[in-house]
């Protein structure tokens, strides 16, 4: 099951359970479209794994099974980063 991480780990915008602006990789580094468009190219700077649009988890299902309220930062940002 997804984590629903709560912010993008380039700029620390909020992106609640329910946004359509979230991205992630396969291994849930989340950032948001704006980052990963401008900044990131579609590749996640963590893996070199494509970014894509994360799943918007049904209210019914989120009330049993919350988001994660835990915050990823990456304190140097991430801006035209390439991982090794």
């Amino acid at each position: 099951m997804l984590s629903l991480r709560p912010n993008c780990e380039c700029c620390d915008r909020d992106l609640p359970p329910d946004s359509r602006e979230a991205m992630i990789c396969t291994f849930e580094c989340t950032f948001c479209a704006d980052c990963a468009e401008a900044k990131l190219s579609g590749i996640c700077p963590n893996c070199s794994g494509e970014l894509v649009c994360r799943p918007v988890r049904p209210a019914a299902m989120l009330k049993k099974y919350p988001a994660s309220t835990e915050r990823v930062l990456k304190p140097q940002g991430c801006a035209s980063e390439k991982a090794a």
